[in-house]
């Protein structure tokens, strides 16, 4: 008896590991130190030096039950853009530039090529978002897991000075609230998407006049990463109030995240188009609006508060930065919450 027989391949891993170097290659800033393989990353602080009160902020998550989809499709060079996003768009909320990311890959059984082309999806978020893929873990779970089978997870580390630090809490009554354009469901949701939509090739290949792609497409397409839009803002001049992440709870439990006591906020449903994805969603799951709102982004990645004298200028940003945005709403005085209308 010997490990490979025992169902870990150790082989498989060394190839994996040379399968994703070129990925990973692409990722790398000037601080970080050192190369793959290591048994940590080493990043270095230069990137901060120059700030009065460099603060560091992370985030971590993973791609929930949307990897089932990608298992199905056989489609597994998207999925790690997911997982980048969500981490890194939690860092950018807080008005932070990711400077690393490092990912979790659990497995059932190690194929090389697969594990490599995960890892090519999750280079590719890196570089979407300017962070660096200094680390991660590929571990082979055998009778844990079916073997064709994987769970994708990981971490950012950003940092931001302590100025620019955006909390929230200056919002005010009066203020405009704008809505950042989604890429479509992104990666909270997959549960219930899983129950509405019969997940079998032929239904994920079924084109949608309606979607201009099939089903499968429109549904795995990945989440969208903020980086570029909100450090644009920033070098707009702009000083963003608040800023939320619309991720699992959608509207109703993330906007007030941003929010101080006493303020509400107004989100008018008639301010842009909600993409079609939701709304053969909701038509077919027969789910109602309210469902809708409380758990998915509904066609809005971020929600963003500013001063009014700030609009122009901060929707002039986000477009400079190829994003598409909408003023969704305001805020006003009240209990803290949303409200739709």
């Amino acid at each position: 008896m010997d490990y490979k027989k025992a169902g870990v391949d150790i082989e498989a891993g060394y190839k994996s590991v040379e399968l994703m170097k070129k990925h990973v290659k692409e990722t790398m800033r000037p601080e970080v130190l050192g190369g793959l393989g290591g048994f940590s990353g080493a990043f270095s602080m230069s990137a901060f030096k120059d700030m009065e009160d460099p603060v560091l902020l992370s985030g971590t998550d993973g791609c929930g039950t949307k990897v089932k989809l990608a298992f199905l499709m056989d489609k597994h060079d998207t999925i790690g853009i997911d997982a980048v996003a969500m981490c890194v768009n939690d860092v950018a909320c807080a008005g932070g530039e990711p400077l690393f990311f490092l990912d979790y890959i659990a497995c059932g059984k190690n194929y090389p090529e697969k594990i490599a082309t995960i890892v090519s999806g999750v280079a590719e978020g890196c570089k979407q978002s300017g962070a660096a893929l200094i680390g991660g873990e590929t571990a082979e779970h055998p009778g844990l897991m079916p073997e064709d089978e994987y769970d994708l997870a990981g971490f950012a580390v950003g940092v931001v000075d302590r100025k620019d630090l955006i909390t929230g809490e200056n919002i005010k009554a009066g203020d405009t609230l704008i809505g950042i354009a989604s890429s479509g469901v992104h990666s909270n949701g997959f549960s219930l998407v899983r129950k509405v939509f019969e997940m079998t090739t032929e239904s994920l290949n079924t084109y949608y006049d309606e979607l201009g792609t099939t089903l499968g497409e429109a549904l795995i397409a990945p989440t969208r990463i903020y980086v570029k839009a909100l450090k644009s803002i920033k070098n707009a001049g702009v000083t963003l109030k608040g800023c939320s992440h619309i991720t699992g709870g959608g509207f109703d439990e993330n906007i007030p995240r941003m929010l101080p006591d006493g303020v509400r906020a107004v989100v008018k449903k008639d301010s842009y188009e909600v993409p079609a994805i939701f709304k053969l969603l909701q038509k077919t799951g027969n789910i109602t609006e309210q469902m809708m709102y409380n758990t998915y982004n509904m066609g809005l990645g971020m929600v963003l508060a500013v001063d009014p004298a700030d609009v122009d200028k901060t929707m002039e940003a986000i477009k400079a930065a190829g994003d598409t945005a909408y003023i969704v709403g305001y805020c006003e005085a009240g209990e803290k919450g949303v409200t739709l209308c």
